[in-house]
């Protein structure tokens, strides 16, 4: 356990040194208040930029609550898990090929220690800046469009945390056995886009799918109830997210022993 904390400790070290615990925090904040308030403020600008004719009026139904802060989620889907598969990819892949990864791989530190330290301190930098960027987007959306039930708007930041937990998991596992980042990068944003397409035409028949989280948590937000179909789907995100870390220490061991 000590080695594991010290190998955490210098992987939060190495996020410190690139200011990435500073600007990952700071763009997720901007990813997660821009569309609530730019829908917000949508009829005012159409308004300033001008275009429309003398005396029309641009109104736009109202959003509820619920569906503006969806909008915070789907930004972070697309922008915010891009971020987090491209430093993550990063991380072994050029330790690898800078010779680091030889090093560090010698007893006692083994396979598990080296995934597990990157996948636990990953997870604390970007489930921790998702937090933060939420909690604004909760701010905003509560003074822009209603308030929010403070108890469900606690679990749907929690629940929400998984999906980066499974992406995390799941960049380290196309890490394990793949040394070019741009490759890992590339087979992780498949897998993704592939689990979409599957959650777009089977929705009707498995709406606890891995990429229907967003909408699950925003339908909790709108009936205030925490569904089957969400608890199924956090429980699906957790279970694969740790058979994919147990794999990754698998098949990192292999591929080092080549």
């Amino acid at each position: 356990m000590k080695l594991l904390l010290t190998m955490i400790k210098k992987e939060l070290l190495m996020h410190k040194r690139n200011n990435s615990l500073i600007w990952v925090p700071i763009v997720f904040i901007l990813l997660a208040i821009m569309d609530p308030i730019t829908t917000y403020f949508l009829p005012v600008i159409l308004e300033n930029v001008g275009g429309m004719p003398e005396g029309m009026a641009f109104e736009i139904p109202a959003v509820p609550a619920s569906e503006a802060f969806g909008l915070s989620l789907s930004e972070l889907s697309m922008f915010g898990v891009l971020i987090t598969i491209l430093l993550t990819a990063s991380s072994i892949s050029q330790e690898r090929q800078t010779g680091v990864s030889e090093l560090l791989l010698v007893k006692p530190i083994n396979a598990s220690h080296y995934i597990g330290s990157k996948a636990l301190a990953k997870m604390v930098v970007f489930t921790g800046a998702l937090i933060i960027s939420l909690l604004f987007s909760w701010y905003y959306v509560s003074i822009l469009f209603g308030s929010l039930s403070v108890i469900y708007m606690m679990l749907a930041i929690i629940f929400y945390s998984c999906w980066f937990i499974f992406v995390i998991s799941l960049t380290l596992t196309y890490a394990a056995v793949i040394r070019q980042q741009y490759m890992i990068v590339g087979a992780t944003i498949l897998t993704l886009a592939a689990g979409s397409i599957i959650n777009g035409i089977f929705h009707h028949k498995i709406p606890w799918f891995y990429n229907n989280l967003s909408s699950l948590i925003v339908k909790m937000l709108q009936t205030g109830a925490v569904s089957t179909n969400l608890l199924l789907n956090i429980g699906l995100l957790l279970a694969t997210s740790i058979a994919l870390l147990l794999l990754s220490f698998k098949l990192f061991d292999q591929k080092e022993r080549l």
